[in-house]
């Protein structure tokens, strides 16, 4: 067993597959990976735990790998949550400044606090709250107004929100495989810890994760997160669409997509076809290149539509200086780099989750389908260190999940009286409709 008490563990339940990394973070403040374990994903639908008993026995298996692998006793986990459930909103709080004097660190601290207390959706809970700029005596952007006298400091902040019924059908699942859940982390604020460098996050640049069931979007402009949003479509609705437009079944569907997809139909030949072996007692098939290419480019379109649509929505348009990064497993479809970009108008790379990692890294950790995994791991390097051996080994004693998501705050019991704040506007942001893309199949069976 591993005694060292300075790893990180994370758990990435995704839609396709469940990732358990370990790693540690170095003097460099850089990240060792040590270990990383997949599994497939099963009782999970676009992000939302679906199936317990299904999930836990996936957790399971990918744990049960990383301990054998590093001989050590998991304890502790970060996990990431997406899912189409969750929401963000804008929220703008003020407080008084007495006599005013000098704005101190416990003025922002109980600033920041008081977003906590906002009235949300019956069913809902705030997963994060994230600073963005204060405002003192009404001089805007300020940074850090700890320091400057004012009589009144006003904040922006990001706040995330989530449904109260995945966060415990999550925590069920940890605690079914006797681990203990440190903390939950919004999966696109992980992917952007593993992708984007601080230059782009400054001259602004918008995060797409496309996974197999979600596509995850965060807008950044001058440093600071403007708006997150996860969209309820991923590689698996392509994958479907494949199944029901070739008349072929879902495992070849997903092959066809990997190997010979694109997601532009005008690039692919139209002499190219790939033979599919026939079912028991059916004829082999022939899909033409060019035909499989226009059925991902319509789906993909479409999810490109609701990514632009969640950027007009965060105000950030036109300030997107570095154009969009292009991250997850969606993101080695061949060809979609250039549909993007003649589709939004901006920029477009391919994010790897490379430029955080030290010392021998496994071959997998270098593809955008671990950016989340290896982000979750990233964000946990900035929250209080943690053990992840058996606690008897060092006597400690761990704080209740809720209490850990405002341990960054260090505070005083905040005083008793009446907090003062405004709620801003919430973004839905997502559609509900989906649009039917084919009228006939191409091949009946």
């Amino acid at each position: 067993m591993n005694h060292e008490p300075n790893l990180i563990a994370a758990i990435d339940i995704g839609t396709t597959k469940i990732v358990a990394i370990v790693g540690r973070k170095l003097e460099n403040g850089k990240l060792q990976l040590l270990g990383m374990e997949q599994v497939p994903s099963i009782g999970v639908k676009r992000g939302v735990v679906l199936n317990i008993d299904e999930t836990v026995a996936s957790i399971k298996v990918a744990i049960a790998r990383i301990e054998s692998k590093l001989d050590i006793k998991l304890k502790d986990v970060y996990v990431g949550i997406a899912g189409q459930h969750i929401k963000s909103l804008r929220n703008r709080g003020y407080r008084f400044i007495e006599n005013g004097l000098e704005i101190n660190q416990d003025d922002v601290d109980n600033l920041f606090i008081d977003n906590y207390k906002i009235p949300v959706e019956a069913g809902e809970k705030i997963m994060h709250v994230i600073p963005q700029d204060y405002i003192v005596d009404n001089e805007m952007g300020v940074k850090n107004p700890v320091g400057m006298s004012g009589r009144r400091l006003e904040g922006n902040f990001h706040i995330v929100l989530g449904r109260i019924a995945s966060v415990k059908n999550i925590e069920k699942c940890i605690r079914r495989v006797a681990l203990h859940l440190n903390d939950l982390i919004l999966e696109p604020l992980a992917s952007s810890k593993s992708v984007l460098t601080e230059e782009e996050k400054e001259a602004g640049v918008v995060l797409v994760d496309i996974g197999g069931g979600t596509t995850d979007v965060a807008v950044f402009y001058d440093g600071i997160i403007r708006h997150t949003a996860v969209i309820p479509f991923g590689g698996n609705v392509v994958t479907s669409d494949i199944k029901e437009g070739c008349s072929v079944l879902y495992k070849q569907a997903e092959s066809l997509k990997v190997q010979f997809g694109s997601a532009m139909g005008d690039a692919a030949r139209e002499d190219m076809v790939v033979t599919i072996p026939g079912i028991a007692g059916w004829e082999p098939k022939e899909i033409s290149f060019k035909s499989l290419a226009y059925i991902i480019q319509a789906r993909m379109e479409e999810i490109i539509d609701y990514v632009m649509f969640q950027v007009e929505n965060s105000g950030c348009y036109d300030k997107v200086g570095a154009g969009i990064v292009l991250t997850g497993g969606g993101a080695l479809l061949k060809n979609l780099p250039q549909l993007i970009k003649y589709r939004s108008g901006l920029d477009v790379r391919i994010g790897l989750p490379d430029q955080c990692l030290e010392g021998d890294v496994p071959p997998k950790a270098h593809l955008p389908n671990y950016s989340t995994s290896i982000g979750l791991v990233l964000s946990a390097m900035e929250r209080p260190k943690r053990s992840i051996v058996e606690p008897e080994l060092f006597g400690e004693v761990e704080p209740k999940w809720e209490e850990q998501q405002r341990a960054s705050v260090k505070r005083e019991k905040p005083k008793k009286e009446k907090s003062n704040y405004k709620t801003g506007n919430l973004f839905s942001g997502i559609k509900n409709g989906i649009v039917n893309i084919f009228d006939e199949k191409d091949v009946e069976m």
